[in-house]
């Protein structure tokens, strides 16, 4: 007689799926490992996610939740536009470099390129990050309306120079370049802001 199937935290499975698909990306993941790391059969994960690709979208979530929600919460708290790019920027190194973590952003390394049928995968992503745009020129335009910026500032050309810094310290932190060498990157990357501040 088959013993009962082990239960599982879901909470837990779906944390350790969050660190596979980070270190590993999408499609570096594959089912077998998905087994070997949560600990549970391919039909329990079947069961309690849908599919790969949703349980991906859910490791997506938890990891923006509890990782990747810096520069959301520092465009919100910090009063002047300036500081929460700066802050943005900080945060984002030391999210990116963290001890005992994968290295890099979860967002932008996890599906860079993938095959034709996880086109879906790759744009979820890819709209993910233009949703982050989008934050940094919102936030801009409020810059602008509030005195704190140029009225003539491009806010868009902005919001995409910190878009492209900022993934570019995911992909530099992936490449093993150190905390202290992001950091000394920062007074640099925030001469534009500084251009069209009043």
């Amino acid at each position: 007689m088959a013993g009962r199937p082990r239960e599982f935290d879901r909470d837990t499975a779906l944390a350790k799926a969050r660190d596979a698909f980070w270190s590993r990306g999408y499609e570096g993941v594959s089912m077998a490992d998905l087994v070997e790391k949560l600990g549970i059969a391919s039909a329990r994960i079947y069961a309690a996610f849908g599919s790969k690709a949703a349980l991906f979208r859910e490791a997506v979530a938890l990891y923006d939740a509890e990782e990747g929600s810096f520069a959301a919460r520092a465009l919100a708290e910090e009063p002047k536009a300036t500081q929460a790019i700066e802050r943005s920027l900080r945060e984002a190194i030391e999210n990116c470099t963290r001890k005992g973590r994968p290295q890099g952003c979860m967002v932008v390394s996890a599906a860079t390129n993938c095959a034709a049928e996880n086109d879906g995968v790759r744009e979820f992503l890819a709209d993910h990050r233009r949703r982050r745009t989008a934050l940094l020129r919102e936030r801009l335009e409020r810059a602008v309306a509030e005195g704190e910026l140029q009225p003539e500032a491009d806010t868009q050309a902005l919001a995409e120079h910190y878009a492209t810094i900022l993934l570019g310290i995911a992909v530099q932190a992936r490449d093993g370049v150190s905390r202290q060498r992001l950091m000394a990157t920062i007074p640099a990357a925030m001469l534009a802001i500084r251009a069209a501040a009043i």
